[in-house]
């Protein structure tokens, strides 16, 4: 499974990367962007079966970033891992088109649950 993850933060990235692995979730390639820009970028390059991304970034938000892929005919499963708790992000991001919200900190299991689930709702 190829899983693109998208954040400003480059230890965010690694720490999303490695829970990615502890979550036991098999065989993964996983390539990183620092913004939406360079995470649309990416989705043309690598066609990632799945995006993880920030919500906050400088340049192209990833709430931007889903809104441009998504008007492009873009379905990859997409899901934000943020700090952001607040009820309206969440519901923007799934009027968005974003299969889940995971809020951080977040443990393997959460994120195992949110990428499987989103992986089974693209199936």
């Amino acid at each position: 499974m190829r899983v693109l993850v998208v954040d400003d933060s480059r230890v965010m990235r690694q720490i999303v990367a490695r829970g990615l692995r502890q979550a036991g979730l098999g065989d993964l390639q996983v390539v990183e962007a620092a913004d939406g820009g360079a995470g649309l970028a990416a989705v043309a390059e690598h066609a990632p079966d799945l995006v993880l991304c920030d919500w906050n970034m400088p340049g192209t938000s990833g709430l931007e970033m889903l809104e441009r892929l998504r008007a492009g005919g873009d379905a990859t499963a997409f899901g934000f891992i943020t700090s952001e708790a607040a009820e309206d992000v969440h519901r923007r991001a799934t009027a968005a088109g974003a299969t889940f919200v995971v809020t951080k900190p977040f443990t393997p299991e959460v994120l195992h649950d949110a990428v499987t689930g989103a992986l089974a709702a693209r199936s």
